[in-house]
């Protein structure tokens, strides 16, 4: 059997927060890790949030956030590296684009998933961005 076919993908909850952490970890996305509270918040306060699971497992998330009409912001999308590879990203990004047809949906990427993206149709454009501190 097909591996999408045994994903469930539904709205993020509180409880998934742990799962979500230890994927952040394992990824090494230190700030997110670092900022375990902010990020916690973050993940409360997101309209778009999202969560793959497998057998009861969390196996993939993407946080973004919407005004439903415009855009659609993906800042975080990540899968378990062990089952990268079987279309889990694709259904996570499919699944928050068919909540909201009108919008176009927007992410960044790293220089290592911006092929990932690419292959997905999406096309690069430029941005910018800064901290408060900076």
């Amino acid at each position: 059997m097909e591996l999408r076919k045994t994903i469930t993908i539904r709205r993020y909850e509180e409880r998934d927060f742990p799962a979500i952490h230890a994927l952040n970890k394992t990824e090494g996305w230190s700030n997110l890790v670092e900022k375990h509270e902010d990020t916690k918040q973050a993940w409360g306060h997101s309209n778009a949030a999202f969560i793959a699971e497998k057998d009861g497992g969390l196996v993939g998330c993407l946080r973004g956030l919407t005004d439903g009409h415009i855009t659609l912001y993906v800042a975080e999308l990540i899968v378990d590296k062990k089952l990268r590879g079987n279309g889990i990203g694709k259904e996570l990004l499919a699944y928050a684009h068919t909540l909201y047809p009108k919008t176009r949906l927007e992410l960044l990427a790293s220089s290592t998933s911006s092929s990932y993206y690419e292959l997905q149709g999406y096309r690069p454009f430029y941005g910018f961005r800064k901290t408060i501190s900076e």
